[in-house]
């Protein structure tokens, strides 16, 4: 298994303009498409432990590179 980092932008429920990047890193064995498409259950216990804030768009990334996946609702750019 390999370490991923699994980022998350959040935005405040109260304030939906403020908005951050949270950074989740485990170990993942798949790419990162499959990543991306497996976030959701990590992101809303993320979420569950941080009820002010709200999920908006995640990508996988390995650490330390600028490969991406797709995010969650979003077409690929290109």
């Amino acid at each position: 298994m390999n370490p991923i980092d699994l980022i998350v932008t959040v935005c405040a429920v109260l304030s939906p303009a403020t908005c951050e990047e949270q950074h989740l890193v485990f170990n993942w064995n798949g790419s990162l498409q499959q990543c991306a498409m497996a976030a959701p259950p990590y992101i809303a216990r993320w979420v569950g432990e941080h009820p002010k804030w709200t999920a908006v768009r995640w990508r996988c990334e390995y650490p330390h590179s600028n490969d991406r996946a797709g995010t969650g609702g979003e077409p690929p750019a290109g």
